[in-house]
């Protein structure tokens, strides 16, 4: 493999095209990216360093971390709205969409985002490959359950235009069994000293070759018979203790000290399995639950009968199968047509898959509601005798300042009481105990997928990766005139995800969190842009890859503030849970502020945020 790639944006500074000075001059390519055919700007064909990209977030690190202040701008922006909303993402369009329903189409909405496009973590990242269009997702990646939902969270879907029945048309669960594409594990040569791949049995597998299996993974002979004792064990490893008491050992342990002090697997297999379970917590198996290991039938503890049900992917009633070719940006899209359909062409939600938003639209003077971007806000205040709330706000380096007779809160939680200095202080205390998981989700357009195919492989899972700890061929959903990938020798997008962790270093979920968010923002473009290639080759070299030749563009989305902090029982009171806990304080309206995210729900899904936003609507709208 080459030093230096042909790929899309790679040449520009070293491979390091964004740099985290805000201001910084925009390449040629992004520029080209913002201008268009139309003329205005197009951030989903931006490629290199996206989700919380420079100049998104520089304003709020001077107010968090530097105390940094803003003068109040003598006038105002614009007129008085009826509503502004801080954040643009689901939670904030939800909110605005809600609050016009009951307030009318004649209300006068504002709402502001500090990213180049609106979303939040719903993001779209497109590319043009050989002259294919390709559509992938940025982060919030599909509706998951959705007959789960609130009934004020299922008709806001509805009311947006989305009918997840459909998907099950549209999503072609056979996909990758037709092709005989299962699921593989990447043993890299700087962890394990060679470079191979092999079938992914690591939790648990009926397969009458296991053992073949397990016996060509490169990890000494003792592993691999503790793997296979692992796989097959049926021991009870609590004898004499009631269901109960099991299920207390098991809750006040991690997964990974119940293998090492009651199961005694060995090490190798332990940090084989650490890990495989990131991509859906956000952190490894050192700290959750060996419960929680249980519930989602995890080797050593799923043959249990502790009478708990089961959670994750396993335990789902419904397939996971809602999800657009841009993940959940294709619900943040339904929900900006309904607010600005002027600049959100078509009317089906099946068109909205090739729908090009005009972003020259999105703060147009002739809106009733406007989506203003590239706006941080820095202060939101009570005036004339509470009657209103004043937003300030900074774009292009100047202060703003707007004025709304209610203000609603979308935005990142921990970020609120900087902005809101009238948040009490028992309020505060409640909004800190909670965190954000970091994360970065990878959008690699490839000219063809032909090595997978070779291999005989969909997706691969890292163990003990540098960074990206998982990569594989996107969802296999074809829908309003987008087809997915039907041949090898076509371009397709391959999704990556990259966790930062501190694990097995006796650190608490939250502080690897807050650890992880530093070592992310640490990370330069090239050092991202060097794992990714480097696992890719190593991966499906053997499967003919060429990164140089194959790789036609990069968009790695990167997210210090990613998925909200959801309980965890391995260090939370076990009384704490969506329905009880300090969000729920940290959540409280402060007079004509309300807060809606869905850190505020405490539970990192689509249906988090929309609920908190209809808790907020209502909340202001029981107001005088």
């Amino acid at each position: 493999m080459t030093d230096k790639l042909n790929i899309t944006r790679r040449d520009f500074m070293n491979g390091f095209a964004l740099s985290l000075a805000a201001g910084t001059a925009l390449t040629p390519l992004e520029l080209l990216a913002r201008a268009g055919e139309s003329g205005s700007p197009y951030p989903p064909a931006l490629t290199g360093l996206r989700g919380s990209h420079a100049g998104s977030f520089e304003i709020a690190h001077a107010l968090s971390w530097g105390n940094a202040s803003w003068p109040r701008p003598d006038s105002l922006a614009d007129g008085v709205y009826d509503l502004v909303v801080v954040g643009g993402g689901l939670s904030g369009l939800a909110a605005a969409f809600m609050y016009r329903q009951q307030v009318g189409r004649d209300a006068r909405i504002l709402i502001l985002d500090n990213h180049d496009d609106f979303g939040g973590h719903a993001k779209r990242n497109e590319f043009n490959v050989d002259g294919r269009q390709l559509i992938g997702y940025g982060g919030s990646q599909s509706i998951d359950s959705p007959a789960t939902f609130s009934q004020p969270a299922s008709q806001m879907l509805k009311d947006a235009g989305v009918d997840t029945d459909p998907f099950y048309e549209y999503f072609d669960r056979s996909y990758f069994a037709d092709r005989k594409l299962g699921r593989g594990i990447y043993f890299s040569r700087e962890k394990y000293g060679v470079d191979s791949v092999h079938r992914d049995v690591l939790r648990g597998s009926d397969d009458p070759e296991v053992a073949k299996i397990v016996n060509d993974y490169p990890i000494s002979a003792e592993a691999r018979k503790s793997f296979l004792d692992l796989l097959t064990s049926d021991t009870d490893y609590f004898p004499g203790l009631s269901r109960a008491q099991q299920r207390a050992k098991l809750i006040g342990m991690s997964y990974t000290d119940f293998l090492r002090q009651h199961v005694g697997t060995h090490e190798e297999v332990v940090l084989l399995l650490r890990d495989v379970i990131k991509g859906y917590w956000g952190i490894g198996y050192d700290a959750l639950s060996a419960m929680e290991g249980y519930r989602l039938g995890m080797p050593g503890a799923r043959h249990l009968d502790l009478d708990v049900e089961s959670s994750g992917p396993a335990g789902r009633e419904e397939p996971y199968i809602f999800h657009f070719p841009d993940g959940n940006a294709g619900v943040a899209r339904s929900i900006v047509r309904k607010l600005i359909p002027e600049a959100v062409p078509g009317s089906s939600m099946e068109d909205l898959v090739l729908a090009r938003v005009d972003y020259s639209l999105l703060d147009a003077e002739s809106n009733q509601t406007r989506i203003r971007l590239n706006s941080t806000a820095v202060n939101a205040q009570h005036v004339q005798g509470d009657r209103f709330v004043d937003v300030t706000y900074v774009r292009a380096g100047q202060p703003q300042r707007v004025r709304g007779k209610h203000v609603i809160m979308a935005c990142y939680n921990n970020i609120v009481p900087h902005i809101c200095p009238e948040t009490p202080k028992n309020q505060v205390d409640a909004i800190n105990k909670a965190t954000k998981i970091p994360l970065v989700y990878i959008s690699v357009a490839v000219r063809n997928w032909q090595a997978f195919e070779n291999l005989g492989y969909q997706s691969f899972y890292i163990p003990q990766p540098k960074m990206m700890h998982s990569f594989g061929m996107d969802f296999p959903v074809s829908m309003g005139g987008y087809g997915y990938t039907q041949n090898s020798n076509e371009p397709t997008i391959v999704h990556g995800t990259y966790v930062p962790t501190a694990p097995d270093q006796g650190l608490t979920e939250r502080e690897q969190h807050v650890q992880g968010r530093r070592d992310l923002y640490e990370m330069t473009f090239a050092d991202l842009e060097r794992d990714i290639v480097g696992a890719m080759s190593g991966a499906l070299e053997g499967g003919g890859f060429d990164a140089e030749r194959d790789i036609a563009a990069l968009t790695v989305n990167r997210w210090p503030h990613g998925y909200a902090y959801e309980y965890n029982e391995l260090f939370d009171p076990p009384e704490w849970s969506r329905d009880n806990g300090p969000h729920l304080q940290g959540a409280a309206r402060i007079g004509r502020i309300s807060i809606a995210n869905s850190d505020a729900a405490a539970f990192a899904y689509v249906n988090g945020a929309f609920d908190a936003a209809h808790r907020a609507v209502n909340e202001q709208l029981g107001l005088s």
